[in-house]
């Protein structure tokens, strides 16, 4: 049960959530927040590096696509290759996609618990 601390005094227990609340604004919170904000950053990092990395294939992949399609003999050879490559592709975005949004709630997750815990602990003190 948490309890909240009301500055009216209309909470049960006031003592208690009165010690709670100190122990945020006691230099608890700036140490939680910074944590916070350190997970954020590096899971920023770690995004935009795998936005790259999937930059850099995806950029290869166009340049290959171009070289072997310079050397196509016959319509239906490009159709065909063309037809294989837009596959690859979509089958290469759709991995590439579902990494990136496991990397996002990773990153919400890991940057969230400090703020979480730093907002419950003081109030399960006063329950």
């Amino acid at each position: 049960m948490f309890i909240w601390c009301d500055p009216i005094g209309s909470v049960p227990n006031q003592r208690s959530g009165r010690r709670g609340f100190r122990s945020v604004t006691n230099g608890n919170a700036a140490n939680f927040i910074k944590n916070s904000y350190s997970t954020a950053v590096k899971g920023t990092q770690d995004y935009n590096n795998k936005i790259i990395e999937f930059t850099h294939a995806n950029t290869n992949a166009a340049f290959d696509f171009v070289q072997r399609m310079s050397g196509m003999k016959s319509p239906s050879e490009f159709l065909e290759f063309w037809t294989e490559h837009a596959r690859k592709q979509v089958e290469t975005l759709t991995e590439q996609s579902k990494q990136l949004v496991a990397l996002a709630q990773k990153v919400t997750r890991a940057t969230a618990e400090p703020l979480k815990t730093c907002v419950a602990n003081p109030f399960k003190i006063a329950a």
